[in-house]
């Protein structure tokens, strides 16, 4: 039986630049560090590569001039309505400096007291302790910071109406209410700016009656004036770049993830398998914020990460089935157990307490973490030994 299961390694690349060759770069620093390291690769190992570094490498960046001419097109001269955008500025305040630039006149609704991943408006204990009905109250901006004492998010100290409200400048007006019906009193021409549940919003509009509604997805879902885009998710997983323009989530990204499977097995002979990573999708129970602000975890991979796992709790199996055995005995039983497993183990009491999560969500949450979002340059991770079991 092998001493190690799951191990996670980042790994060092040069700082990649837009044009640079990420195949080559990818596979050269995961052969070299392999090789420095006397570490032998395996079939199934996995490759995983953040969307950043794709994002960069491909050039896929849109200016704000070119996202406002998007909006432009495509709403003309009638007020937008902006509803439920995320609280953030590095992933929405270049996005409504650009709406902001394309519409004549703007409306943004935010939620409370969480915006969709979990940035708080106003401290939810304010909200529980206040004679304010969540389900139906609706605050201009002006009247929400001054029932609230002009709330400050408690991580970056930002008052997000106050901040969302000059970057929409003075043609923009805000209002608080979590139905989104709301800004119908104020135009029928809507964004759906939320990430998850943008499809149940857009919904909810077009029976209320709006005339025209539009998610995140159909801005930028094409070239504008030369622009980077994405053909499915349009301006969602964008992050900023500088003051003036936007990365875009990878539009090519499986073109990445067969070319450096096919040179990794070329080189190795062995059968890696490979993904693109972004947000980690897990939930911080301090702040209570979601890691999930891109529409995916994992926007390319291979075939081999397709799927969900389908294993035994051991620790059932030794309190219940094997609670009499112990030692070598116990061991041997063990992995008998799961040679004979069946292949969908799904609603049986040995499964309860695993994870069905699929295996992509499960890596790119085990990647963020080990690439980290600031300084530690390794926006490559290598993965070993994710699929083996005790058995192995």
């Amino acid at each position: 039986m092998k001493s190690f299961g799951t191990i996670s390694r980042g790994v060092k690349t040069p700082i990649i630049k837009e044009g640079d060759d990420l195949v080559n770069i990818v596979c050269n620093s995961v052969l070299n560090a392999t090789k420095k390291e006397n570490i032998e690769l395996q079939d199934r190992d996995i490759v995983a590569v953040t969307e950043a570094v794709v994002g960069i490498a491909e050039g896929n960046y849109a200016t704000v001039d070119q996202i406002a001419k998007d909006i432009k097109n495509k709403f003309g001269d009638n007020p937008v309505g902006l509803v439920f955008p995320i609280l953030s500025r590095n992933r929405f305040s270049m996005l409504l400096k650009g709406i902001a630039r394309g519409a004549k006149k703007l409306i943004i609704q935010l939620s409370y007291p969480l915006d969709e991943v979990g940035n708080p408006l106003v401290n939810p204990e304010v909200i529980y302790e206040s004679d304010v009905n969540p389900y139906k109250d609706v605050f201009t901006g002006e009247e929400f910071n001054k029932k609230f004492d002009h709330p400050l998010h408690p991580f970056t100290g930002m008052n997000y109406i106050d901040m969302y409200k000059e970057l929409g400048g003075e043609n923009c007006e805000i209002i608080v209410a979590n139905k989104p019906e709301a800004i119908l009193n104020y135009t029928k021409y809507v964004i759906a700016a939320d990430i998850h549940t943008r499809h149940r919003t857009k919904k909810a509009l077009e029976n209320a009656g709006a005339e025209k509604v539009l998610t995140l997805c159909d801005i930028l879902n094409e070239s504008v004036d030369g622009s980077g885009y994405n053909s499915k998710y349009g301006l969602l997983g964008s992050n900023k770049s500088t003051e003036e323009r936007v990365k875009l989530f990878p539009e090519n990204g499986q073109k990445y993830v067969d070319a450096i499977h096919k040179k990794l097995k070329e080189a190795t002979g062995k059968n890696i398998e490979v993904m693109i990573y972004g947000d980690g999708a897990f939930k911080d129970p301090v702040c209570g914020i979601w890691e999930l602000a891109d529409p995916v975890v994992s926007p390319a991979h291979t075939d081999g990460l397709l799927g969900t796992p389908n294993e035994l709790k051991l620790k059932f199996l030794s309190d219940n089935k094997f609670k009499d055995l112990r030692g070598e005995e116990l061991i041997k039983a063990m992995q008998q157990e799961i040679k004979n497993k069946n292949s969908n183990l799904k609603g049986t009491m040995a499964t309860q307490g695993t994870t069905p999560r699929r295996y992509t969500d499960l890596l790119g949450s085990l990647c963020d973490l080990t690439s980290g979002s600031g300084d530690k340059g390794t926006p490559v991770v290598l993965i070993q030994n994710y699929f083996d079991t005790y058995a192995d």
